[in-house]
């Protein structure tokens, strides 16, 4: 992944520049002081990660974050616990607290590997043949999009439920799933749980039965669901 470290501390840059150099996918392309300086670089290189501090000199990371059309995947870096908030109204991937330790750092960093990996290469054709690779533990594995049966969100993880006796723990986020699993297959029908449509075996007012599982359709996504479900002509 090419790497961006936007950041107006020229000590913040060593670390996560020094951090970054110990992860074999990730790449520095360039440091900046500025949001400036960072509109620049993305003007004139393709850029898959931001380091973004939050205090910067006349405008903000997150205002600078915001004012991109379709900005890369970004982690915030930042001394302000109070800002984590609007940081993921922004979708920030992840959050790092200053001073960022390494092994908090290399987690936010394999989550934006998975996210990008997913988003890179995870469905092949024909249709017959999609699947998406999926890193579990020190595990790359290949799972086949019409044996899931459902994904659960927990706080930092994902759980796909699939054929396999057990169900694949993976560093995802459901937003990343949301934006990258074909909507004709999937539908989101709780803040927690992804369902497959196909595998949808019974339907109550506030639930779905999935195998021999009833999953929870939460209130803001029933009217979704059901237009989804019911309205179909």
């Amino acid at each position: 992944m090419r790497c961006l470290i936007v950041d107006d501390e020229p000590l913040a840059q060593q670390v996560i520049e020094e951090f970054a150099s110990r992860v074999p996918f990730l790449t520095v392309i360039g440091k900046c002081n500025s949001a400036g300086e960072a509109a620049e670089i993305l003007r004139n290189n393709n850029v898959d990660l931001i380091f973004l501090d939050i205090h910067m000199p006349r405008i903000s990371g997150l205002d600078f974050i915001s004012s991109i059309v379709n900005p890369p995947q970004f982690i915030l870096v930042t001394a302000y616990s109070e800002y984590a908030l609007q940081g993921f109204n922004v979708n920030a991937t992840d959050y790092l607290m200053k001073p960022v330790p390494f092994d908090r750092f290399l987690k936010a960093v394999n989550k934006a590997f998975e996210l990008f990996q997913l988003r890179l290469k995870g469905f092949q054709d024909p249709p017959s043949q999609q699947y998406m690779l999926v890193k579990s533990g020190y595990q790359t594995i290949k799972v086949t999009l019409d044996t899931i049966q459902y994904i659960e969100g927990l706080k930092d993880y994902v759980k796909i439920y699939a054929e396999a006796k057990k169900p694949i723990l993976s560093l995802l986020t459901m937003k990343g799933l949301v934006e990258t699993l074909p909507v004709e297959k999937f539908i989101r029908v709780h803040k927690s749980f992804i369902v497959s449509t196909e595998r949808i075996k019974a339907i109550s007012r506030n639930r779905v039965m999935i195998g021999e599982q009833w999953i929870p359709i939460g209130e803001n996504y029933r009217e979704a669901f059901r237009k989804r479900m019911f309205d179909q002509k």
